[in-house]
């Protein structure tokens, strides 16, 4: 799943963030361009809303944007 985050990046800490979310699943990726974060990740929104929490981000679901699967090609559906 793919997510953008609504977070002050001013405030937060973007590399206990990253390592929490890699503690979930090591194969996320977390990009922190623009004003939001942008994980993609095999999260559902209840674990990377409890994650995020968990790295010291103030949030709520609104906060987080679920983002359409983009198909790379390679499957049939």
């Amino acid at each position: 799943m793919e997510f953008n985050v609504t977070v002050d990046l001013g405030h937060a800490d973007l590399q206990r963030i990253d390592q929490a979310l890699r503690d979930v699943d090591p194969a996320a990726v977390v990009d922190t361009g623009g004003d939001a974060l942008r994980v993609a990740g095999a999260f559902d929104i209840v674990t990377l809303l409890t994650t995020l929490r968990g790295a010291g981000c103030e949030l709520t679901a609104h906060d987080i944007q679920r983002l359409p699967s983009v198909c790379c090609g390679g499957c049939s559906g």
